[in-house]
């Protein structure tokens, strides 16, 4: 795993003159824990911050360098401007390298599943995460899962057959599903009147859900 660094500087600034801050092109930020005597208010060049975190997966070590202080965290929270997208504040959890943490990490599926291919299943995500505890220098940034066994209708994968990395412990049910091979629903069921007897239900969405941040800005995460 690359070495994902960024630079910082301590943030005075609060309440709602952070929002010059941000016209200065800065995105304010915190650094909080356990091995932090006190909350770090902090800064970040915003555009270099917004490449950078499109690399990272929520389970990504960073280390943060602030005027000659180096913090290992992981990023805990993103808030985004409603209305623009953009990234408007930060909470990173400091980390001890040498005591375990638990956080969830990303699933990833590779792979082809003979079941779509053949009869034109569909894939079912049941879960898009496993919660996870291991040391922080063994966190993977994510747990690759092979979909290439789910071969026939109602075919799935639970949790305890999806290998995970060296030293890396799941906190989830083993007997979890994980995915699952489902038909397609072709023809909706009607009323006599010709309309469908009732909608479908929309998948949920894996979404980063916004807040007020300590400044006061709309958000979303």
């Amino acid at each position: 795993m690359e070495k994902v660094v960024l630079k910082a500087a301590k943030r005075n600034v609060t309440g709602k003159q952070v929002k010059a801050l941000r016209r200065a092109g800065q995105l304010p930020a915190v650094i909080y824990g356990r091995h932090v005597d006190q909350p770090v208010s902090i800064s970040l060049e915003a555009h270099s911050a917004e490449l950078a975190f499109a690399k990272l997966t929520s389970s990504t070590l960073v280390t943060i360098e602030v005027e000659g202080e180096e913090y290992t965290a992981i990023v805990r929270e993103k808030q985004r401007n409603f209305i623009k997208g953009n990234l408007t504040h930060v909470d990173f959890l400091a980390l001890d390298l040498n005591e375990k943490i638990r956080t969830k990490v990303r699933l990833t599926f590779v792979g082809v599943a003979p079941a779509v291919k053949d009869y034109s299943a569909v894939l079912v995500h049941r879960m898009e995460a496993l919660e996870v505890e291991c040391l922080p220098t063994d966190l993977p940034e994510r747990i690759t899962v092979d979909i290439s066994s789910i071969r026939e209708i109602g075919n799935n994968i639970h949790v305890r057959e999806i290998p995970l990395p060296e030293n890396v412990i799941v906190l989830d049910d083993a007997d979890n599903i994980v995915i699952v091979a489902t038909l397609v629903k072709e023809e909706t069921p009607e009323t006599p009147g010709g309309a469908p007897a009732a909608e479908v239900a929309a998948p949920d969405l894996s979404v980063e859900r916004g807040k007020k941040d300590e400044e006061g800005a709309p958000a979303k995460k």
